[in-house]
């Protein structure tokens, strides 16, 4: 494959993570191109010269044409159940969502790379956790070309929405971050750490499936 022929299309590129995904791609000469599906033109998405938007009211309508001719989809779609207001709207997003675009690129030469979270486990008694690993585990299921999944923990960014249990989380990070200098399990990374890693994959990878966990997230260079 040439320089010139990597194409992402990237669902959740208004998020915190997206956002710096979206920044890193338009900064990367491999790719050429980026698609942002999103709900409503962004006029900051405007900015960026690769960058088209592929505006949806419903991402669950997005079709195989949509999908077709990208080499990377990347999906940093996620919300949290206070943002939500219910599971089952929560489950809708983070899971059929996700799960759809999976589908798409599904028998295609696409690598999809998706952030999932740190604890993700179908069998987790905590509903955020529970449906991560269900997500993971459809997904592993299905005839991708390549895969690669991301579980981050406590993201470090600001985000455009209110999250006060990630904010205190942020806030108590940044106060002790000078005692936290070498690489843990549980240490928070930064939105440009985890975009970045994500690039680096999509650069790299040569395994058709790998999963990143925090510690590769922190130590990617």
């Amino acid at each position: 494959m040439t320089i010139s022929t990597k194409k992402a299309i990237v669902i959740g590129a208004t998020g915190l993570v997206g956002l710096a995904l979206v920044e890193q791609l338009e900064q990367t000469p491999e790719f050429e191109a980026i698609t942002v599906v999103v709900r409503k033109e962004s006029q900051l998405l405007n900015t960026y010269k690769k960058v088209t938007q592929l505006v949806i009211e419903d991402f669950l309508l997005l079709n195989d044409e949509d999908v077709s001719g990208h080499t990377h989809a990347f999906s940093c779609l996620g919300t949290t159940l206070k943002v939500a207001g219910s599971k089952q709207a929560f489950y809708a997003v983070d899971y059929e969502i996700n799960a759809h675009l999976a589908d798409l690129v599904q028998d295609k030469h696409i690598h999809l790379l998706l952030v999932s979270a740190l604890g993700a486990n179908a069998n987790s008694p905590i509903f955020y956790n529970k449906v991560k690993g269900q997500l993971e585990d459809y997904i592993e299921s299905l005839e991708l070309e390549k895969l690669s999944i991301f579980r981050p923990s406590l993201l470090i960014g600001k985000r455009s929405d209110v999250r006060f249990l990630e904010d205190l989380g942020q806030s108590i990070f940044k106060f002790i971050e000078n005692k936290l200098q070498k690489p843990f399990k549980y240490k928070p990374v930064t939105a440009e750490q985890l975009a970045h890693t994500m690039v680096i994959a999509a650069l790299t990878q040569i395994e058709a499936f790998k999963r990143y966990d925090n510690l590769n997230i922190q130590q990617t260079r």
